[in-house]
């Protein structure tokens, strides 16, 4: 077994500083998400305008 095979036995080991790091860019990513999900909805029922409760069924 080479020192490379050791690495992937063992996995990545992250300082406490990167793991930080990623966690506060994971969160950055899911609220960046969600910020595109609003405001597409949003988008979406302004376009479609007030009318659109108001149709036939």
């Amino acid at each position: 077994m080479t020192r490379d095979d050791d690495r992937r036995a063992t996995g990545l080991v992250l300082t406490e500083e990167q793991q930080r790091r990623r966690r506060a860019r994971n969160v950055a990513i899911g609220v960046a998400l969600f910020v595109l999900v609003v405001l597409f909805y949003l988008l979406t029922v302004f376009k479609m305008g007030g009318n659109v409760a108001n149709r036939p069924l």
